[in-house]
């Protein structure tokens, strides 16, 4: 019957997951093959796979040990057993199994959780089970487990009591046993009877229940003349017990591999007045672990590589995870034209999101890009937001994060490296001798690796064997032929250092006079970046660096960094840069850090990745917001057209960040300097320089509208904007075409000053939303 419905389980659990293969692993350090036997025939009649691990007698606890951490990480096996001696069966062994995978029930997580009752939260050791199955009514009865030690003793008793019993336990040793035996109704020998206990003693008519480890197959009569005792062992029906077990392990696998509603913590805020420096604020909250956060959202153990305590690295996995999970809404933070101290879209894009979460209880994610380390230390300081809206920790978020940035820097180093040292060897080789570095005699064997034939077939070379290609065909093949004067491919520096902008490589005597002027970029406007912020996968990424155009040869043709043989190497070195960075907000809400800016050189958008695993983690109801870079003329019309182009995602809603002080500078107003007073024009109430700067907004409302997409203006509040001021860029906002124009003060305030500004993205994003692209990509 055990058996039976297992199996009607698992097929149930098939059908409606038809890519299920469950795989339950046994690890045993003994010699029985019966047991070993038992375990496959259950596991063929329900339709499990089953892996025995078989370590030699004698092993040691850490021996065991390591097997079992090695079989946790086993993305192919859902359950592991133990089938060992008592003597190696410890807490630490029992415990080393991942709480998720233990289909014995025996870690103390498990166990815990039987003990305190969370019974639909927790599964019931095998022979526990099959002991529980095998007693009758039992309701007002003496119990007595004799011999029962360690978890499933513990788990026995709990489980006994709870069916309304009496339960006494005594070790074989103990002087009352005699006296507990008499008096026992029901007797449970948890471990082997030793001779020296006779069944004499035990009271007449009672039932005894063998689970002792070795008594699979075997059959006892306790009979004695003037002492009939019912007997019964739980033998196979132990093992018939596991099985189900892993079934049941197999739908609570597939329950958390589903999407789960969040329970998220928020963090409390008490901003002050005045408002204290970002770093002072920033230092002044307790982050949540990242680890806790990530549990929160949803997302599972596996699924997350921690830096550290406040950042983590979120892996790809997920999307397959939740593919069938509707997406959120999307919202693109961009802002007017900006001035030199810049109009907030970090701080909105923070304070929005905030607002949503930690005060409107809706799902919500920020997106936003990892900053330069040029501005950094430059006028322009961090990119995590600032006042009571920003990412924490300030630090960690603004300087190295989880290096991805220096992951693009080595890459695109290496590229640029190779460049040069191969028209250095083309320079200095003969064919034959560029041919033999290029495809080395290995083991007395030559051969092309993947790369090598690629290239050979983009050259029209149908061959396979190296050494049939003809002299011809090698110098075709060995010679990319580069021009100096074409090659695009630029070396790159994290840094403003501007006396690297020109520079001449080559000087050494070894580069034998191949000298030429070249520059330094600033890292992140590395075309690696741009593949990094557009990707959708790692296979996807390699494709792509692969094409990467890097020079011309003499004849004109373009030379790309496949045809250099380095794609592989490129790829690996950017292998965990592809995964977004989870960090928190002040008020310890998700956000996805990832990919670079510079919209002037690039797109200057976060990645498409982040944007994708944010959308299932948020939920069909919840909001994902990102930020374009530069203003909307630039960073959101490239959004647009060539980011929702690459990631075929749909933005609900616009959020335009203004400030009045940004319009009165396009509205005529004096220059403004960073780190420079500013003139009375903008400290002091002035109307019209308001109103002849509203130009700029009102034709960044026109582009947004457009691409048919609903937008908010979000009015970034300073201390030195007038009410009247204020009220006149919501009306002109409005008037314009705007949804909603708000006045927003998360700077001061954190999440609570922009719930208006949360409320009319709420609403515009359930408007009709008309999204198209202003051209086609067809020539």
């Amino acid at each position: 019957k055990v058996t039976e419905n297992a199996k009607n389980s698992l097929a149930s659990l098939k059908r409606e997951n038809p890519w299920l293969e469950p795989t339950l692993a046994i690890i045993q350090a003994h010699n029985d093959h019966l047991i070993q036997e038992a375990n496959k025939n259950f596991a063929k009649e329900v339709g499990l796979c089953v892996v025995h691990i078989c370590l030699p007698e004698g092993s040691t606890k850490d021996e065991i040990v390591s097997e079992i951490l090695r079989v946790n990480e086993d993305p192919n096996v859902q359950g592991l057993a133990l089938d060992l001696p008592e003597g190696l069966r410890s807490s630490k062994v029992l415990n080393a199994v991942k709480p998720e995978k233990d289909v014995d029930g025996l870690s103390n997580v498990n166990l815990g959780r039987l003990v305190r009752g969370d019974v639909y939260d927790c599964l019931v050791p095998p022979t526990v089970c099959a002991v529980m199955e095998l007693l009758e009514d039992i309701s007002g009865k003496m119990v007595l487990l004799a011999g029962a030690r360690g978890a499933e003793g513990v788990a026995l008793q709990s489980l006994v009591q709870r069916e309304g019993a009496a339960v006494l336990s005594c070790h074989w040793k103990a002087p009352q046993l005699q006296s507990e035996l008499r008096r026992a109704d029901v007797v449970v020998f948890g471990s082997t009877k030793p001779d020296d206990v006779p069944v004499s003693w035990i009271k007449p008519g009672a039932t005894i229940i063998s689970c002792a480890h070795d008594l699979l197959s075997e059959k006892h009569n306790y009979g004695q003349q003037n002492n009939p005792a019912a007997e019964k062992t739980v033998g196979s029906l132990a093992v018939a017990m596991r099985m189900q077990n892993m079934v049941k392990n197999m739908e609570r696998w597939i329950q958390s591999q589903q999407y789960r509603k969040w329970d998220l913590r928020c963090l409390k805020l008490q901003p002050l007045s005045p408002v204290p420096s970002d770093i002072e604020i920033s230092r002044a909250q307790s982050p949540k672990a990242v680890d806790v956060l990530a549990k929160e959202i949803g997302l599972l153990t596996d699924e997350i590589e921690i830096y550290g305590q406040t950042k983590a690295k979120v892996r790809l996995s997920l999307l397959e995870r939740l593919r069938d999970q509707p997406d959120g809404k999307y919202v693109l933070v961009a802002g007017i034209t900006p001035t030199p101290l810049g109009e907030g879209k970090s701080t909105v894009t923070v304070g929005l999101v905030q607002a949503l979460t930690a005060h409107l209880n809706i799902n919500s994610f920020a997106c936003l890009r990892q900053p330069s380390q040029g501005p950094t230390f430059g006028v322009k300081g961090g990119a995590a937001g600032g006042g009571y809206a920003q990412v924490i920790p300030m630090e960690e978020f603004n300087l190295h994060l989880t290096g991805d940035i220096h992951a693009i820097t080595a890459a695109n180093n290496l590229l640029a490296a190779a460049i040069d040292a191969r028209i250095l060897h083309e320079n200095t080789q003969s064919d034959k001798s560029l041919y033999n570095r290029l495809v080395p005699v290995v083991n007395g064997m030559r051969g092309f690796s993947a790369i090598q034939l690629a290239r050979l077939r983009r050259l029209g070379i149908n061959k396979t064997d190296p050494e049939t290609l003809t002299e011809e065909e090698i110098s075709k093949f060995a010679r990319l032929d580069i021009d100096p004067s074409t090659i695009t491919w630029q070396r790159v520096v994290d840094t403003n250092d501007r006396f690297l902008r020109k520079i001449t490589v080559g000087q050494a005597n070894t580069e034998k006079g191949f000298v030429r002027q070249a520059q330094f970029d600033i890292a992140v406007a590395s075309e690696i970046m741009a593949i990094l912020a557009l990707t959708t996968s790692l296979q996807d990424m390699k494709e792509r660096l692969g094409k990467m155009v890097v020079a011309n040869d003499k004849k004109g043709e373009p030379v790309t960094a496949e045809d250099l043989g380095v794609t592989g190497a490129l790829a690996v070195l950017m292998k965990d840069a592809i995964k977004p960075t989870l960090m928190q907000t002040l008020e310890g809400t998700p956000v996805f850090v990832h990919a670079g800016p510079f919209a002037n050189i690039a797109h200057g958008n976060s990645s498409v990745l982040a944007d994708k695993i944010a959308l299932k983690l948020v939920g069909e109801k919840g909001f994902v917001v990102t930020e374009a870079g530069f203003g909307a003329d630039i960073g959101m019309e490239k959004f647009f057209n060539i980011k929702c182009r690459a990631s075929g995602l749909v933005p609900s809603v616009v959020v335009l960040v203004a400030t009045v002080r940004a319009l009165k500078m396009h509205g005529g107003g004096p220059n403004v300097t960073a780190g420079a007073p500013l003139k009375k024009e903008y400290t002091e109430e002035n109307l019209q320089l308001v109103a002849d700067g509203c130009c700029n907004l009102q034709k960044q409302i026109e582009i947004t509208q457009l691409f048919g997409v609903p937008v908010v203006v979000a009015l970034n509040i300073f201390k030195t904007d007038s009410p009247a001021e204020v009220d006149l860029v919501c009306k002109i906002a409005k008037e314009s075409g705007a949804f909603d124009a708000v006045p927003c003060n998360h700077w001061s305030a954190g999440g609570r000053g922009a719930v208006k500004l949360a409320q009319a993205v709420e609403k515009a994003a359930n408007q009709k939303n008309s999204f198209k692209y202003l051209y086609s990509l067809e020539v």
